[in-house]
Protein backbone atom coordinates (compact mmCIF):
# COMPACT_ATOMS: atom_id res chain seq x y z
CA UNK A 1 0.00 0.00 0.00
CA UNK A 2 1.14 3.52 -0.54
CA UNK A 3 1.18 5.74 2.63
CA UNK A 4 0.50 9.49 2.77
CA UNK A 5 3.53 11.46 4.25
CA UNK A 6 1.75 12.57 7.39
CA UNK A 7 2.44 8.90 8.25
CA UNK A 8 5.81 8.56 7.91
CA UNK A 9 7.91 10.29 10.98
CA UNK A 10 9.32 13.52 9.47
CA UNK A 11 12.56 15.58 10.84
CA UNK A 12 13.93 18.89 9.28
CA UNK A 13 17.57 19.35 9.81
CA UNK A 14 17.14 23.21 10.52
CA UNK A 15 15.96 22.47 13.47
CA UNK A 16 19.36 21.53 15.21
CA UNK A 17 20.58 24.93 14.07
CA UNK A 18 17.73 26.64 15.98
CA UNK A 19 17.59 28.89 18.96
CA UNK A 20 15.09 27.13 20.72
CA UNK A 21 16.25 24.14 22.76
CA UNK A 22 12.37 22.46 22.47
CA UNK A 23 12.96 22.30 18.62
CA UNK A 24 16.46 20.55 18.99
CA UNK A 25 15.24 18.20 21.68
CA UNK A 26 12.09 17.34 19.32
CA UNK A 27 14.39 16.81 16.83
CA UNK A 28 16.59 14.51 18.56
CA UNK A 29 13.41 12.37 20.00
CA UNK A 30 11.71 11.95 16.66
CA UNK A 31 14.50 10.75 15.23
CA UNK A 32 14.95 8.18 17.95
CA UNK A 33 11.73 6.65 18.18
CA UNK A 34 11.25 6.71 14.10
CA UNK A 35 14.20 4.52 14.09
CA UNK A 36 13.16 2.45 16.86
CA UNK A 37 9.47 2.00 16.48
CA UNK A 38 8.94 2.96 12.71
CA UNK A 39 12.14 1.69 11.21
CA UNK A 40 12.90 4.55 9.25
CA UNK A 41 12.26 8.56 8.75
CA UNK A 42 11.98 11.53 6.37
CA UNK A 43 14.93 14.07 6.35
CA UNK A 44 13.89 17.57 5.39
CA UNK A 45 16.04 20.60 5.41
CA UNK A 46 19.36 18.58 4.86
CA UNK A 47 20.79 21.59 2.62
CA UNK A 48 21.37 19.45 -0.73
CA UNK A 49 20.47 20.85 -3.72
CA UNK A 50 18.22 19.08 -6.07
CA UNK A 51 20.42 20.19 -8.75
CA UNK A 52 23.68 18.85 -7.09
CA UNK A 53 21.39 15.27 -7.03
CA UNK A 54 19.94 15.58 -10.33
CA UNK A 55 23.60 16.01 -11.53
CA UNK A 56 24.94 12.55 -10.01
CA UNK A 57 21.53 10.80 -11.80
CA UNK A 58 22.08 12.40 -14.83
CA UNK A 59 25.51 11.28 -15.00
CA UNK A 60 25.28 7.61 -14.01
CA UNK A 61 22.81 7.15 -16.25
CA UNK A 62 24.94 8.17 -19.04
CA UNK A 63 27.48 5.67 -17.21
CA UNK A 64 25.12 2.67 -17.26
CA UNK A 65 23.92 3.49 -20.68
CA UNK A 66 27.49 2.80 -21.53
CA UNK A 67 28.34 -1.13 -23.13
CA UNK A 68 29.25 -3.48 -20.86
CA UNK A 69 32.65 -4.02 -22.27
CA UNK A 70 33.18 -0.06 -21.39
CA UNK A 71 31.53 -0.11 -18.18
CA UNK A 72 34.23 -3.31 -17.29
CA UNK A 73 37.17 -1.06 -17.59
CA UNK A 74 36.16 0.33 -14.07
CA UNK A 75 35.72 -3.11 -12.61
CA UNK A 76 34.96 -3.22 -8.98
CA UNK A 77 37.64 -3.69 -6.16
CA UNK A 78 37.77 -6.44 -3.95
CA UNK A 79 34.08 -7.31 -2.29
CA UNK A 80 32.83 -4.84 -4.76
CA UNK A 81 33.69 -1.81 -2.56
CA UNK A 82 35.06 0.73 -5.80
CA UNK A 83 33.78 0.62 -8.94
CA UNK A 84 31.40 -0.59 -11.48
CA UNK A 85 29.39 -4.42 -10.68
CA UNK A 86 27.35 -5.72 -13.45
CA UNK A 87 24.01 -6.98 -13.23
CA UNK A 88 23.33 -10.58 -11.90
CA UNK A 89 26.36 -10.43 -8.97
CA UNK A 90 24.73 -8.99 -5.09
CA UNK A 91 22.26 -11.16 -3.47
CA UNK A 92 20.51 -10.53 -0.70
CA UNK A 93 21.66 -12.46 2.32
CA UNK A 94 20.30 -16.62 2.35
CA UNK A 95 18.85 -15.53 -0.92
CA UNK A 96 20.50 -17.66 -3.57
CA UNK A 97 18.61 -15.60 -6.69
CA UNK A 98 20.80 -12.75 -7.13
CA UNK A 99 19.01 -9.05 -7.48
CA UNK A 100 17.93 -7.30 -10.52
CA UNK A 101 20.40 -4.51 -10.52
CA UNK A 102 24.09 -3.23 -11.13
CA UNK A 103 25.51 -0.49 -9.32
CA UNK A 104 28.60 1.58 -8.75
CA UNK A 105 30.49 2.39 -5.84
CA UNK A 106 32.82 5.49 -4.77
CA UNK A 107 34.48 5.38 -1.36
CA UNK A 108 36.53 7.98 0.13
CA UNK A 109 39.23 10.00 -0.90
CA UNK A 110 42.12 10.46 1.30
CA UNK A 111 44.92 12.83 1.11
CA UNK A 112 48.60 11.82 0.42
CA UNK A 113 49.85 9.94 3.63
CA UNK A 114 46.69 9.27 5.39
CA UNK A 115 46.95 5.89 7.50
CA UNK A 116 43.89 4.60 5.97
CA UNK A 117 45.00 5.91 2.28
CA UNK A 118 46.40 2.12 1.84
CA UNK A 119 43.82 -0.10 3.80
CA UNK A 120 40.68 1.48 1.70
CA UNK A 121 40.46 0.25 -2.14
CA UNK A 122 41.25 3.23 -4.67
CA UNK A 123 38.38 4.68 -6.35
CA UNK A 124 38.16 3.98 -9.68
CA UNK A 125 36.51 6.69 -12.44
CA UNK A 126 35.04 5.82 -16.08
CA UNK A 127 36.13 8.23 -18.83
CA UNK A 128 32.76 9.19 -20.09
CA UNK A 129 30.89 10.94 -18.41
CA UNK A 130 33.73 13.01 -17.52
CA UNK A 131 31.71 14.90 -14.53
CA UNK A 132 30.99 11.78 -12.88
CA UNK A 133 33.86 12.15 -10.73
CA UNK A 134 33.43 15.70 -9.41
CA UNK A 135 29.67 15.76 -9.13
CA UNK A 136 29.83 12.25 -7.09
CA UNK A 137 32.49 13.48 -4.83
CA UNK A 138 30.91 16.64 -3.71
CA UNK A 139 27.40 14.34 -3.13
CA UNK A 140 29.83 11.70 -0.68
CA UNK A 141 30.47 15.11 1.06
CA UNK A 142 27.44 16.30 1.70
CA UNK A 143 25.42 13.26 2.51
CA UNK A 144 28.29 12.09 5.22
CA UNK A 145 27.83 15.37 7.09
CA UNK A 146 24.20 14.57 7.17
CA UNK A 147 25.06 11.41 8.33
CA UNK A 148 26.86 12.71 11.25
CA UNK A 149 24.80 15.57 12.46
CA UNK A 150 22.04 12.27 12.44
CA UNK A 151 24.70 9.65 14.75
CA UNK A 152 25.19 13.37 17.06
CA UNK A 153 21.25 13.42 17.40
CA UNK A 154 21.00 9.54 18.29
CA UNK A 155 24.15 10.08 21.15
CA UNK A 156 21.83 13.34 22.42
CA UNK A 157 18.66 11.25 22.47
CA UNK A 158 20.20 8.09 24.26
CA UNK A 159 22.40 10.31 26.89
CA UNK A 160 25.69 8.75 25.56
CA UNK A 161 29.20 10.73 25.32
CA UNK A 162 29.32 12.89 22.22
CA UNK A 163 31.28 11.07 19.46
CA UNK A 164 30.08 7.95 20.92
CA UNK A 165 28.24 7.28 17.07
CA UNK A 166 29.46 10.02 15.38
CA UNK A 167 33.05 9.45 15.81
CA UNK A 168 32.73 6.04 14.69
CA UNK A 169 32.15 8.22 10.94
CA UNK A 170 35.29 9.58 10.77
CA UNK A 171 37.63 8.76 7.99
CA UNK A 172 34.97 5.91 7.83
CA UNK A 173 35.01 3.41 5.42
CA UNK A 174 31.71 5.32 3.47
CA UNK A 175 29.81 4.42 0.16
CA UNK A 176 27.83 6.55 -2.09
CA UNK A 177 26.04 3.68 -4.67
CA UNK A 178 24.30 4.59 -7.69
CA UNK A 179 21.82 1.88 -8.30
CA UNK A 180 20.41 0.60 -11.82
CA UNK A 181 17.48 -1.51 -11.97
CA UNK A 182 17.03 -2.08 -16.02
CA UNK A 183 13.66 -2.77 -16.82
CA UNK A 184 12.54 -6.66 -16.98
CA UNK A 185 9.38 -8.97 -18.09
CA UNK A 186 6.07 -8.25 -17.00
CA UNK A 187 6.09 -11.94 -16.24
CA UNK A 188 9.01 -11.73 -13.89
CA UNK A 189 7.98 -11.81 -10.14
CA UNK A 190 8.75 -8.24 -10.21
CA UNK A 191 11.09 -8.12 -6.73
CA UNK A 192 14.29 -5.91 -8.14
CA UNK A 193 15.94 -6.20 -4.62
CA UNK A 194 14.82 -8.71 -2.09
CA UNK A 195 14.60 -8.17 1.28
CA UNK A 196 18.02 -7.44 3.29
CA UNK A 197 19.09 -5.15 6.06
CA UNK A 198 22.13 -2.99 5.79
CA UNK A 199 25.44 -3.58 6.75
CA UNK A 200 26.11 -0.51 8.08
CA UNK A 201 25.38 2.38 10.67
CA UNK A 202 22.57 4.20 8.79
CA UNK A 203 21.68 4.87 5.10
CA UNK A 204 20.69 8.10 3.46
CA UNK A 205 18.39 7.18 0.64
CA UNK A 206 18.08 10.40 -2.02
CA UNK A 207 14.73 10.44 -3.80
CA UNK A 208 14.91 7.91 -6.51
CA UNK A 209 13.67 8.10 -9.74
CA UNK A 210 11.07 5.66 -9.73
CA UNK A 211 9.07 4.56 -6.50
CA UNK A 212 9.35 0.51 -5.78
CA UNK A 213 10.84 1.18 -2.20
CA UNK A 214 9.00 -1.14 0.26
CA UNK A 215 9.88 -0.81 4.27
CA UNK A 216 9.18 -4.00 6.62
CA UNK A 217 7.59 -2.31 10.10
CA UNK A 218 8.03 -3.64 12.95
CA UNK A 219 4.69 -6.09 12.98
CA UNK A 220 6.03 -7.66 9.63
CA UNK A 221 3.80 -5.25 7.39
CA UNK A 222 5.68 -3.88 3.96
CA UNK A 223 4.86 -0.41 3.30
CA UNK A 224 5.54 1.93 0.25
CA UNK A 225 7.66 4.71 0.99
CA UNK A 226 7.01 7.42 -1.38
CA UNK A 227 10.00 9.07 -3.50
CA UNK A 228 9.02 12.39 -2.05
CA UNK A 229 11.64 15.62 -4.04
CA UNK A 230 13.86 17.04 -1.51
CA UNK A 231 13.58 15.08 1.36
CA UNK A 232 15.99 11.71 2.27
CA UNK A 233 15.34 8.39 3.62
CA UNK A 234 16.97 7.48 6.23
CA UNK A 235 17.27 3.92 8.18
CA UNK A 236 19.21 1.94 10.43
CA UNK A 237 21.70 -0.79 9.40
CA UNK A 238 23.15 -3.95 11.14
CA UNK A 239 26.07 -1.92 12.91
CA UNK A 240 24.17 0.59 14.96
CA UNK A 241 21.85 -2.69 15.60
CA UNK A 242 25.45 -4.53 17.07
CA UNK A 243 25.94 -1.33 19.49
CA UNK A 244 22.86 -0.58 20.54
CA UNK A 245 22.15 -4.62 21.73
CA UNK A 246 19.01 -4.15 18.93
CA UNK A 247 17.79 -1.26 20.93
CA UNK A 248 17.83 0.05 17.36
CA UNK A 249 16.76 -2.95 15.37
CA UNK A 250 18.18 -2.82 12.13
CA UNK A 251 15.37 -1.81 8.62
CA UNK A 252 14.31 -4.30 6.42
CA UNK A 253 13.56 -3.01 3.17
CA UNK A 254 13.22 -4.42 -0.83
CA UNK A 255 13.23 -2.99 -3.90
CA UNK A 256 9.45 -4.21 -5.88
CA UNK A 257 8.26 -3.17 -9.40
CA UNK A 258 4.86 -1.56 -8.99
CA UNK A 259 2.28 -2.55 -11.72
CA UNK A 260 2.60 -1.10 -15.40
CA UNK A 261 6.08 0.68 -14.30
CA UNK A 262 8.19 -2.97 -16.06
CA UNK A 263 9.13 -1.44 -18.83
CA UNK A 264 10.86 1.71 -16.82
CA UNK A 265 14.82 2.21 -15.72
CA UNK A 266 14.72 2.97 -11.88
CA UNK A 267 17.80 4.82 -10.60
CA UNK A 268 18.73 4.89 -6.72
CA UNK A 269 21.38 6.54 -4.54
CA UNK A 270 22.31 5.57 -1.25
CA UNK A 271 24.91 6.74 0.93
CA UNK A 272 26.01 3.76 3.61
CA UNK A 273 27.47 5.45 6.55
CA UNK A 274 30.50 3.11 7.82
CA UNK A 275 32.55 3.11 10.67
CA UNK A 276 36.30 3.68 10.45
CA UNK A 277 38.06 -0.40 9.77
CA UNK A 278 39.29 -0.87 13.57
CA UNK A 279 36.21 0.34 14.69
CA UNK A 280 35.01 -1.93 18.36
CA UNK A 281 31.60 -2.87 17.13
CA UNK A 282 30.87 -4.30 20.82
CA UNK A 283 27.91 -3.77 22.05
CA UNK A 284 27.95 -0.49 24.37
CA UNK A 285 27.59 -1.10 27.92
CA UNK A 286 24.96 1.52 28.47
CA UNK A 287 22.29 -1.18 25.83
CA UNK A 288 22.82 -3.89 28.74
CA UNK A 289 20.28 -4.53 31.18
CA UNK A 290 21.72 -5.78 34.78
CA UNK A 291 22.28 -9.44 35.08
CA UNK A 292 22.55 -10.31 30.88
CA UNK A 293 24.59 -10.42 28.47
CA UNK A 294 24.70 -8.71 25.24
CA UNK A 295 23.51 -9.85 22.09
CA UNK A 296 26.11 -10.08 19.70
CA UNK A 297 29.73 -10.61 20.02
CA UNK A 298 32.67 -7.95 19.98
CA UNK A 299 33.55 -7.98 16.34
CA UNK A 300 35.40 -4.96 14.74
CA UNK A 301 33.95 -3.07 11.75
CA UNK A 302 36.35 -4.24 9.15
CA UNK A 303 35.73 -7.67 10.12
CA UNK A 304 32.20 -7.63 9.85
CA UNK A 305 31.67 -5.88 6.76
CA UNK A 306 33.91 -8.28 5.26
CA UNK A 307 32.12 -11.65 6.62
CA UNK A 308 28.74 -9.73 5.47
CA UNK A 309 30.10 -9.05 1.73
CA UNK A 310 31.12 -12.78 1.81
CA UNK A 311 27.10 -13.44 2.61
CA UNK A 312 26.04 -11.50 -0.31
CA UNK A 313 28.38 -12.97 -3.20
CA UNK A 314 30.39 -9.73 -3.38
CA UNK A 315 33.57 -11.93 -2.03
CA UNK A 316 34.40 -15.35 -4.03
CA UNK A 317 35.14 -17.50 -0.86
CA UNK A 318 32.41 -19.01 1.57
CA UNK A 319 32.10 -17.49 4.82
CA UNK A 320 33.75 -19.87 7.32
Amino acid sequence: MTISASEIPRVDLGDLSSENPKRRATFDATLREGFQHFGFVRVAGHGISPERIAAVYAAFEAFFALDDAEKAKVASAAGGQRGFTPFGIEHAKDQAAPDLKEFFHIGRELPPGHPLERVYPQNVWPEHPPELRSAGLALYADLDACAGQLLASLERSFELETGTFSEMLVDGNSILRALHYPPHASDATGLRAAPHEDINLITLLCDATESGLEIQLRDESWLAVPALAGEIVADAGDMLSRVTNDVIPSTVHRVVTPPGSETQHRYALPYFAHPYPDCDLSVLPQFVEARTQPRHAPITAAAFLEERLREIGLYDEPVD
